[in-house]
C-alpha cells in the first residue's frame, strides 16, 4: 500500500494543476446537484422506525383518522397571578385568538380547552390543540409564526400565551457561524505547531474544500433520502476535524522531509506514503465504523452513518489527490527555517541521534514511565471512577423539555408540566381495532375502562371512533414524565395486556404517540449498543494486530478505547443526565441523554483512537526495530510524535467544542461527548496509559508467534519499504518497489 500511495503522492505533484482542475470540477458538479435535486429546504428530522408496532400504529391512524395525519401545536394562555382564564374578559380573547388561529395557514382544527378537557383545576391555565394538514417536515416557514400573530389579542388582553407541542420539537440543528470558532482555534494550533502561516493554512484549506464536497454531496441527496439536519451538522463536524487532523499528518512528514534536504517532489511522494497510509488507516475504520450503524436497523441512524462516512471520504481523498498538489505549488517554501527548533528535531530524526532538548510531549512520556504500574493504576481509578455514573444510562429522544430555556415551546413545556402534570406532555395513543367487533363503541369504552384500571395512569379520555366504526382511538396520559422509566413501564403493561383486551372485547390495541415512538427507538439502540460495541472492539484487534504484527498492541489499545468510551459515557450522563456543571454546556435541567448518542460517540471515537494509537506507536515501533531498547523507543517516539498528537487532538476538540452551545439538544450532547472522549483517549489514554504499558511489557509488546506472523499480511503501513539509503544520505524508494 505503501507504494501505491507514494505513487499517488507523485503523480499529484507532478499533474497538480490536473488534480485541482478536477477537484474544482467535482465541486461544481456537487454544487449543482445540490442546486437540481437537493438543499437544505429538504431536511427531514423525523426520527423514526418503520415497522415498529409504534409506527405501524401511527401510519395506520393516519390513514383511519386523516385529521391526526399531520403535526399538531399547542396555545397555551396563562392567567395572570389572582386571576383565572375562565374569567370573561379573558375567555373573550382565548376565543377570539382560537378564531383566527382556526384560519391560520395550513391549519385544519383547532379544539378548544373546554372541549379538550385542558382547563387546569385551579383555572390559572388552559391549552388549546391545533392540528395541522402535514408533518412537521413540510410546514411552511411562515406557518407557526403566524400561528404565534394569532394569539395577540390574548396579550393584549393580559394573557401569558406560550407556543408548544410536536411541530415545534425535533432538536435538529444546522450549521451557523458559530461553528466557526473551531475553525480560528484550528488556525492557531496549526500556526504555533508549525511556526508559519502559510503551513498553517494549507490543512484548513484542503479541509475546507473536503467539507464543502462531503456536506454539498449529502444536501444533493434529500431530494432522494431522508436526511436530518443533525445528519447534516454530524458530517460538517466530523469532516472539517479530521480534513485537518489528516492534512495535519502529511503535512508535518512533507515538512520533516525538506528539513532533511529532501527534494519538494520527493518529499510530497515519501510524505503522502508513509504518513498517508496512517490517513488511509484512520479513514477507513471511521468509515467502516459509521457505516456500520447500517447493522442497527434504524433508517435515519443509518443515514447519519452514511453522510458521517461520505464526509470522512471526501476528507481522505482531499489529503491523499489535493493536498500533494497544492504542496507542489508551495514547494520549499514549507521548509522549516535553517537553525530553528523543528530543523534541528527534524535532522536528529534523520541520524537516529537524541541530540534534540527533551520536548514537554516526551517529559510527560518519561514521567509516565517512571513508574508504570503507578500510573496504570492512576489511570483506571480515575477514569473508572469518571465511568462510575454511566451504570445508570437512560436514553430518549429529547422533547420540548430540553429545549432552551428561553423558547417558547420549553415555555410551554414546563407550564403544562405544572399545571396538569408530567403525563400531559407526553400522552401514548392507544389506537383500537374495533372492526371485528358487534358493538365498536361499546368494545372501545371497555378498552378505556381497562386502561384506566392500570397502575401509572393518571387520566384516559373518552374514545373517539372512526366514520366506519373500525377504529378508535383512546388517549392515555400517564403519570410520569415522557422519558420517564414509570411511562416505559406503563407502555410495555399496555402491550401486555392486549391479549387480555382481545379476548374481553373482540378488538387488538396498538401503542403509539410520539412518546412511544421515542420509547420504541431507545429500546432498540440501547438492545444493539452491545453487540455494536462487540464489533467495534473486535475489529480493533484485528486491525491492530494486522498493522503493528504484535499481540500487546491491539489489547492494549481496545482496552484502551473502552476505557475512554466509559469515560465519556460517565461524564455525559453526570452533565446531562444527573444535571451537574451544566453552565459549561449551556444545558437548563436534567435531560435524558439521546437514544443514538452511544453509538455515534463510539463509531467516531473508534477511528480517531485508531488514528492516534497508528501515530504515536509506528514512532515507537521505528524506533524500537532501529535500537532495539524499548524505553528508549516510548521515549524517542514520543518526542517526535507526541507534538503532532497533542495539536490533532486539539483540533479535533475545538471543533466538535465550537458545536457545543448548539440550540439543538441532541447535537449538543454529541459534541460534548466527542470533544470530551478525545481529550481522554488523546492525553490520558494514547499519551499516558499507552507508554506506561509499553513501558510494562518492554520486548514483549512486540512478539508475535511465529506461525502467526506467516499467516498476517504486511500491510506496511509505516512505509518502510519505501526507505532505503540512497546517495548522500538521502530517503529514496525502494526501486524494485517503484518498478
Amino acid at each position: 500500500m505503501a507504494t501505491l500511495l507514494y505513487r499517488l503522492g507523485r503523480a499529484g505533484f507532478r499533474r497538480r494543476k490536473l488534480v485541482i482542475a478536477v477537484w474544482l470540477a467535482a465541486l461544481a458538479a456537487v454544487i449543482a446537484a445540490m442546486s437540481l435535486f437537493g438543499g437544505v429546504g429538504k431536511l427531514n428530522d423525523d426520527f423514526s422506525i418503520p415497522g415498529s408496532e409504534s409506527q405501524q400504529a401511527l401510519d395506520a391512524m393516519g390513514h383511519e383518522f386523516p385529521g391526526t395525519a399531520g403535526t399538531s401545536a399547542q396555545l397555551v394562555f396563562t392567567a395572570p397571578a389572582g386571576q383565572k382564564v375562565t374569567d370573561f374578559r379573558y375567555k373573550a380573547a382565548i376565543d377570539s385568538v382560537l378564531a383566527k388561529a382556526a384560519k391560520a395557514p395550513q391549519v385544519v382544527q383547532v379544539t378548544p380547552p373546554a372541549k379538550a378537557g385542558t382547563v387546569s383545576a385551579d383555572q390559572k391555565v388552559a391549552v388549546a390543540q391545533v392540528s395541522y394538514d402535514v408533518v412537521k417536515d413540510d410546514l411552511r416557514s411562515g406557518s407557526l409564526d403566524a400561528l404565534d400573530a394569532t394569539a395577540a389579542p390574548a396579550r393584549a388582553a393580559g394573557l401569558d400565551v406560550d407556543l408548544g407541542g410536536a411541530a415545534l420539537g425535533g432538536g435538529g440543528a444546522q450549521p451557523g457561524a458559530q461553528d466557526l470558532i473551531g475553525v480560528v482555534v484550528a488556525v492557531i494550533v496549526l500556526a504555533i505547531t508549525f511556526g508559519s502561516l502559510l503551513a498553517a493554512g494549507m490543512p484548513l484549506l484542503t479541509a475546507l474544500v473536503g467539507v464543502v464536497a462531503g456536506v454539498v454531496g449529502v444536501l444533493a441527496l434529500t431530494g432522494a433520502v431522508a436526511i436530518s439536519s443533525t445528519a447534516l451538522t454530524l458530517a460538517l463536524m466530523i469532516g472539517l476535524a479530521v480534513g485537518i487532523d489528516y492534512a495535519l499528518f502529511i503535512l508535518t512528514r512533507y515538512r520533516s522531509q525538506l528539513a532533511q534536504g529532501d527534494d519538494p517532489e520527493h518529499a510530497v511522494s515519501l510524505a503522502v506514503g508513509t504518513a498517508g497510509g496512517a490517513v488511509v488507516f484512520a479513514g477507513l475504520t471511521v468509515i467502516i465504523a459509521m457505516a456500520g450503524l447500517s447493522v442497527v436497523g434504524i433508517p435515519f441512524l443509518t443515514v447519519m452513518g452514511l453522510a458521517a462516512a461520505l464526509a470522512v471520504f471526501a476528507a481522505v481523498a482531499v489529503a491523499l489527490t489535493l493536498l500533494p498538489a497544492v504542496l507542489g505549488f508551495a514547494g520549499s517554501r514549507l521548509a522549516p527555517k535553517p537553525g530553528s527548533r523543528a530543523a534541528r528535531r527534524e535532522g536528529a530524526v534523520a541520524a537516529h541521534t537524541a541530540d534534540v532538548a527533551v520536548n514537554a510531549g516526551e517529559k510527560w512520556v518519561r514521567f509516565a514511565t517512571a513508574r508504570p504500574w503507578l500510573t496504570v493504576l492512576a489511570v483506571l481509578a480515575a477514569l473508572g471512577a469518571l465511568a462510575w455514573p454511566a451504570k445508570d444510562l437512560a436514553l430518549a429522544l429529547p422533547d420540548n423539555g430540553s429545549s432552551p430555556a428561553h423558547t417558547s415551546q420549553r415555555a410551554a413545556y414546563d407550564t403544562i408540566d405544572k399545571a396538569f402534570g408530567p403525563g400531559f406532555n407526553g400522552p401514548l395513543i392507544v389506537l383500537a381495532d374495533t372492526s371485528r367487533t358487534s358493538a365498536p363503541g361499546q368494545a372501545a369504552a371497555t378498552i378505556a375502562k381497562d386502561l384506566k384500571d392500570l397502575p401509572g395512569v393518571a387520566a384516559v379520555t373518552p374514545p373517539a371512533l372512526n366514520q366506519a366504526g373500525t377504529y378508535g382511538i383512546v388517549q392515555v396520559v400517564p403519570k410520569g414524565a415522557p422519558d420517564s422509566k414509570s411511562t416505559e413501564g406503563l407502555v410495555t403493561a399496555i402491550r401486555d395486556k392486549e391479549p387480555g383486551i382481545a379476548n374481553e372485547t373482540g378488538a387488538t390495541v396498538r401503542v403509539t404517540g410520539q412518546t412511544a415512538v421515542s420509547i420504541d427507538v431507545s429500546a432498540q439502540l440501547s438492545s444493539a449498543l452491545v453487540p455494536f460495541g462487540a464489533v467495534v472492539v473486535g475489529l480493533s484487534l484485528l486491525l491492530l494486530l494486522v498493522v503493528f504484527r504484535s499481540l500487546v498492541v491491539p489489547l492494549k489499545a481496545a482496552f484502551g478505547f473502552l476505557l475512554s468510551v466509559a469515560a465519556t459515557f460517565g461524564v455525559v450522563v453526570t452533565v446531562f443526565q444527573n444535571g451537574h456543571l451544566q453552565g459549561l454546556v449551556g444545558a437548563d435541567g436534567s435531560t435524558p441523554v439521546a437514544s443514538f448518542l452511544p453509538v455515534v460517540v463510539m463509531a467516531v471515537l473508534f477511528g480517531l483512537a485508531m488514528d492516534y494509537e497508528v501515530f504515536l506507536v509506528s514512532r515507537i515501533h521505528e524506533t524500537y526495530t532501529h535500537t532495539r531498547r524499548p524505553l528508549h523507543a516510548i521515549h524517542v517516539g514520543a518526542r517526535y510524535s507526541a507534538r503532532v498528537v497533542t495539536a490533532a487532538a486539539l483540533i479535533m476538540v475545538s471543533v466538535f467544542a465550537a458545536f457545543v452551545h448548539s440550540e439543538s439538544m441532541i447535537l449538543k450532547q454529541i459534541a460534548f461527548a466527542l470533544a470530551l472522549g478525545v481529550v481522554i483517549d488523546a492525553f490520558v489514554v494514547r499519551m499516558t496509559l499507552v507508554p506506561a504499558i509499553l513501558a510494562l511489557t518492554r520486548h514483549s509488546a512486540w512478539w508475535l508467534p511465529a506461525w502467526l506472523r506467516k499467516r498476517l499480511p504486511d500491510l506496511d503501513i509505516e512505509g518502510a519499504r519505501l526507505t532505503e539509503p540512497g546517495p548522500a544520505g538521502a530517503v529514496e524508494p525502494a526501486a524494485a518497489e517503484l518498478h
